[in-house]
């Protein structure tokens, strides 16, 4: 098993906070503070346009923080 970790790489639209690949899977994820949508984010600046041609299953991961709590506030993902 192939395990491949991309740490925030840059795009013309953005950032991608991490993408980690695994055999047939791709996972996008974002991690985002308090009420800003993680999971939106990917979706709006499309951080998985990249990963399209690779003929894997992608999903999409959005991770939110609550900076008072120091917690995960929002967890959400979708298969594309």
């Amino acid at each position: 098993m192939l395990i491949v970790l991309i740490l925030q790489r840059y795009r013309l639209l953005g950032r991608l906070d991490l993408s980690v690949e695994i055999d047939s899977k791709i996972f996008i994820i974002e991690f985002k503070m308090d009420n800003k949508n993680a999971l939106k984010q990917i979706k709006e600046k499309k951080y998985y346009e990249k990963f399209l041609n690779q003929n894997k299953e992608i999903y999409l991961v959005g991770i939110n923080f609550n900076e008072n709590e120091k917690n995960i506030s929002n967890f959400e993902w979708e298969k594309l």
